[in-house]
């Protein structure tokens, strides 16, 4: 499947900002045998006085840039082209949890994709006793890791109700949890955080998704927005499989990989730090469209 993506990420400053620094991760991955970016434009208003490409240590594209004079808006754009391939056939080669854990135990592994990053805690992620305890009443002590994986995902879809008027990016997924309400990312944050209560290693997944229109209706431009899902890894020979518990579905073509990482801190679109004062209002369009 080949996409054409356009996304717009805007601030508006009540007072002017000046000397600020931006890490922005819009920029879709590239993953051997899955997903291959074609072409890319990424714009940045006002010009940037310093604008650097660089890759973090998971193999996430992210553009740096400055900017020193005053200004009362900067925005983002991006213009790419990227062809997902088709999953290969599913196979369950997922041991058990307790042999999972026996596996990652015994593991010297420290690269980028090694699970001893992906079992907590992190700034974001604190293990919480009510989802461990909704963890374990999901949790199947017979079936493999990657059955586990999917019941704690489809579980958390049907406990939860997706509504981006109960939270904000900084709530954290111990009172999206208490709400039963969220959006994608306070999805997610809660399915790594039961998985790794459980011993099975977790993170984040930060994209774009194809969303469909209602039956009849009419698709609009930018009414997508990026999205987010998690990967967990179930074993040496399954190696990670990804989930989307916003969705309830194992990630498909319809799923954009832009960055993984271990919560929604290292693949935020945009961070860093500005010098102004008074709020800002952030504004996000995101347009996926198939171009072949």
């Amino acid at each position: 499947m080949k996409y054409k993506i356009r996304l717009t990420i805007t601030h508006e400053y009540n007072q002017s900002a000046a000397n600020s620094r931006h890490l922005i991760s819009v920029v879709p991955k590239f993953i051997a045998n899955r997903q291959q970016l074609s072409s890319h434009i990424l714009e940045v208003f006002p010009e940037p006085d310093t604008r650097a490409q660089v890759t973090d240590f998971y193999g996430n594209t992210q553009v740096f840039c400055t900017l020193r004079e005053f200004h009362s808006e900067m925005s983002i754009r991006l213009n790419c082209h990227v062809e997902v391939m088709p999953p290969l056939a599913w196979f369950d080669l997922s041991p058990s949890v307790s042999e999972l854990r026996h596996s990652w135990q015994t593991s010297r592994d420290l690269g980028a994709d090694s699970p001893l990053h992906y079992l907590g805690p992190t700034r974001r992620l604190v293990q919480d006793a009510a989802i461990g305890w909704f963890a374990q009443e999901v949790f199947d002590h017979g079936a493999s890791t990657a059955a586990n994986v999917i019941n704690i995902g489809r579980a958390l879809h049907d406990a939860m109700t997706f509504d981006s008027s109960a939270t904000t990016v900084d709530t954290d997924a111990s009172e999206a949890f208490a709400l039963r309400r969220g959006v994608c990312q306070d999805f997610s944050h809660i399915m790594i955080l039961a998985l790794q209560s459980l011993g099975i290693p977790a993170g984040y997944v930060s994209g774009y998704l194809r969303t469909l229109p209602p039956e009849g209706g009419v698709k609009l431009e930018g009414a997508d927005a990026m999205h987010a899902w998690v990967r967990a890894w179930c074993g040496p020979q399954q190696g990670w499989i990804e989930y989307d518990p916003t969705n309830a579905t194992l990630v498909g073509t319809d799923h954009i990989v832009v960055g993984y990482g271990r919560d929604y801190s290292d693949v935020s679109p945009v961070r860093g730090q500005l010098r102004s004062s008074g709020g800002q209002k952030n504004a996000q369009a995101v347009d996926v469209a198939i171009i072949g």
